[in-house]
């Protein structure tokens, strides 16, 4: 094993076997004969190479010619990643039609272009795995919107909030990353290039633009205005937009992962029996899927930085950089899709323990109730004399161990202007929500608008 995207054993946790099949071998030598074939067939219909000559060519440019093994041999021993294809073209083509394969192309031009097909491909995949997560979470916050359980501020239980509210949240945060994944398909992102040595088509001679456009048109890329050789911007944006995409998923995972501890018990992923938590403690019920889920943030976050950095190319090109963009765009898109596809798993099947969300709500003997409580003592005692009131109240219940309402009630303030009754009932969970279900509803209408959207993005 070289890497986790090969091994069998492992590359399930780190990737799709959909996104996978993007970024093998096959398909790049598939999508760099598409681009060659293309190149040939427009050459030949503007009369740059014989038309003869271009109809060989698409015919010989076919991923069942080609052994990528062979490939890989010669393209080893002439240190070069391009030339063996266009060899072994160029002898398929004949001697007569194999002089025009690759014409007035550079290197760059198939490998950027190929690329550039490959990253599109496993865009429209991110898209779709993308929206699907969205329609689950959308489900789960409706299921969930009034299940009552606690909100927790630095780690320490705060007011009572619904689930359907925390899953809202995560819910609105999708939608913006969606909604960004889904701008790039207008933000000239998709791009070609077959423009010659250094961008500048002096080897197509006079229609070298022309055969550009015409070319990129028919396989589905947009003209670029200029060479973008050395201008890596936009695969750095491609990145950036699915490292904040994935800095969503890795936080939904994180609370996750917090809400399955065992002293907390909220929420439990999806168990298959026969799973194994442990080898040596049977008992382990682990949350295996969540932290893989979790766990793929970082190697995405380190991929945008290593991205970034490609955009420090020197002169016109330079390999020292460019070379970062085939480590990045395969691992970033192949972790992205595993955490998209995983995280669409783990909320549709999530087991959500309603009854321990209520109780732990009553594990601190009314404390959570102390603003609401606060507010309605203000309302005749004045909201700072009430906050006086109840802070010192808290600090004697937590410091004595004792139930918050009982030390409260001890107060003079308290007991002669309110009944224990009165008190006790504000600390209905029900009754302290605000307006959760309204926000909720804002964001559950925001989901219709997302897929709108993306039905007319242009693919």
């Amino acid at each position: 094993m070289t890497d986790v995207l090969d091994s069998q054993l492992l590359q399930n946790n780190f990737s799709t076997e959909k996104m996978r099949s993007i970024w093998n071998d096959n398909n790049k030598i598939t999508q760099q004969l598409k681009i060659e074939a293309v190149l040939s067939k427009i050459e030949g219909q503007l009369q740059v190479i014989p038309r003869s000559a271009a109809d060989k060519i698409v015919a010989q440019a076919k991923i069942e010619n080609f052994d990528i093994e062979e490939l890989a041999k010669e393209s080893a021993r002439k240190r070069h990643s391009l030339i063996a294809l266009i060899n072994h073209l160029q002898a398929l083509a004949g001697p007569e039609a194999g002089e025009f394969v690759h014409y007035g192309a550079t290197t760059q031009d198939i490998v950027d272009t190929g690329t550039m097909l490959q990253t599109k491909q496993a865009y429209e995949l991110l898209r779709e795995h993308g929206r699907q997560l969205i329609k689950t979470l959308k489900h789960q916050t409706q299921r969930y919107r009034s299940t009552l359980m606690i909100g927790r501020t630095h780690g320490i239980q705060a007011i009572p909030i619904t689930f359907g509210f925390k899953l809202a949240i995560w819910l609105d945060e999708l939608i913006r990353d969606q909604k960004r994944l889904d701008q790039l398909a207008e933000e000239d992102i998709f791009v070609g290039s077959l423009n010659g040595a250094v961008g500048t088509y002096a080897a197509f001679g006079p229609k070298g633009p022309e055969i550009e456009r015409l070319a990129l048109g028919e396989i589905g890329l947009q003209v670029p205005s200029i060479s973008w050789q050395p201008s890596r911007d936009r695969f750095s944006e491609f990145a950036s937009v699915l490292g904040i995409y994935s800095g969503t998923l890795g936080k939904i995972g994180h609370e996750l992962y917090n809400l399955m501890r065992t002293e907390v018990n909220e929420v439990n992923e999806p168990f298959v029996k026969g799973e194994v938590g442990s080898s040596t403690m049977p008992q382990k019920r682990n949350p295996a899927l969540i932290e893989g889920l979790t766990s793929l943030t970082q190697p995405i976050f380190k991929d945008v930085g290593l991205m970034l950095e490609s955009m420090l190319i020197e002169g016109e090109r330079d390999a020292i950089h460019w070379r970062n963009e085939w480590v990045v765009l395969p691992e970033i898109t192949n972790y992205l899709d595993a955490q998209l596809t995983n995280a669409n798993y783990i909320i549709e099947g999530l087991k959500v323990n309603e009854q321990q969300m209520f109780d732990n709500i009553q594990l601190q003997n009314g404390l959570p109730f102390a603003e609401r409580i606060m507010f309605q003592l203000g309302t005749v005692v004045g909201k700072q004399t009430a906050h006086k009131l109840v802070y010192d109240s808290a600090m004697a219940a937590i410091e004595q161990n004792k139930n918050f309402i009982d030390v409260l009630y001890l107060e003079n303030e308290v007991n002669s202007n309110f009944s224990k009754d009165e008190v006790i009932a504000w600390t209905d969970a029900k009754q302290d929500i605000g307006s959760i279900e309204e926000k909720i509803d804002q964001v559950l209408q925001k989901t219709d608008s997302v897929f709108q959207t993306t039905e007319n993005v242009p693919a």
